[in-house]
């Protein structure tokens, strides 16, 4: 790993269209300034890799946003939060309406690791030179105010470090420390590109450790998608609720796999004030009125479960019986 890390944004670059050659014009913006060499990872935004494929569309955010939405997220006022059909989770499902003509709009790249691994090829017949690619979007992040590029595609370079079972200087170990290093150099490099330079590409020299052989693309950016369900905040909060009253089962992959008995039964006894108990198939409480049953079934499903029985009358006071479902 190189002490010194830089980052060069070459001017130059004009509007890019459909079918337009982006090894090509990063190459032309560069001669003269700077010569590509092996180890250098070449990021390039995806508005521009999604202009050159032919992703801009005469419409708007509203009209394009189902297309491109798996579900929604959540909503808050006229921002909406999706994940989109590459699995991102973004406003508007990255459509992007700036950096490009009045009444129209850009989508994101249909398969960005793709392009990635596209561009990489290019340079390298073009140019001689083994580099890495990334292709960056904008995104905002959760209790964080304001927006950073991140790694949405990726060839050639590892997109994150893997530092578990490694030790700190103090001999502490380290049990999940893995920097998404793909993302911190979408961020560095966003801060030589600009959002209002007219410069999409950025060269970043120093980090040739992360850039992988040439026979090798490596996992691409998709790998730092977390799977659905694996994240702790699936839905936002208003949502998280209204899909657990709801009870859709298709709602409930993003809540996650079923928790365990021991946390299952401290929500039961926090929403029913009974002290459940344990079984051979999962926990028992009651006796519960129909109120009681009903504000279970919802915990239930936001905790991966499902009641097999409850009472069908007001005052029944029969006994509830839940048992672990399947995300």
């Amino acid at each position: 790993m190189s002490p010194n890390l830089q980052a060069w944004a070459p001017d130059g670059i004009g509007e890019i269209r459909e079918g337009d050659d982006l090894a090509a014009h990063l190459l032309a913006a560069l001669a003269g300034s700077l010569t590509l060499a092996d180890g250098d990872i070449v990021v390039v935004t995806s508005k521009v890799v999604a202009k050159a494929e032919g992703r801009v569309r005469v419409s708007t955010r509203e009209a394009e946003l189902a297309g491109e939405t798996v579900r929604v997220v959540a909503r808050r006022g006229a921002t909406t939060i999706v994940r989109n059909r590459l699995g991102l989770t973004m406003a508007a499902a990255g459509i992007d309406a700036s950096n490009v003509e009045t009444g129209k709009v850009v989508l994101l790249p249909e398969d960005p690791d793709a392009s990635a691994r596209a561009l990489r090829a290019r340079l390298a017949a073009d140019a001689g030179v083994r580099v890495g690619v990334i292709v960056t979007d904008t995104a905002g992040r959760a209790w964080r105010e304001g927006q950073t590029d991140i790694a949405i595609g990726a060839a050639g370079v590892l997109v994150a470090e893997d530092y578990t079972g490694r030790t700190d200087a103090h001999g502490n170990p380290l049990l999940v420390t893995a920097p998404a290093v793909a993302d911190e150099l979408a961020g560095l490099a966003e801060l030589a590109t600009g959002k209002l330079g007219a410069r999409p590409f950025a060269v970043v020299r120093g980090r040739a450790d992360l850039v992988l052989p040439a026979a090798q693309d490596g996992t691409g950016a998709m790998a730092l998608i977390r799977a659905e369900g694996g994240d702790f905040f699936g839905f936002g909060a208003r949502e998280a609720v209204l899909r657990a009253l709801t009870g859709n089962g298709s709602d409930r992959r993003p809540f996650g796999a079923p928790a365990a008995p021991e946390e299952m039964a401290e929500a039961v006894a926090q929403v029913s004030g009974l002290a459940p108990l344990a079984d051979a198939e999962g926990i028992r409480v009651g006796p519960i009125d129909e109120a009681t049953a009903a504000r279970l079934g919802a915990l239930a499903f936001a905790y991966g479960w499902r009641v097999e029985s409850a009472p069908c009358d007001p005052g029944d006071g029969a006994e509830a019986r839940l048992r672990p479902g399947t995300p």
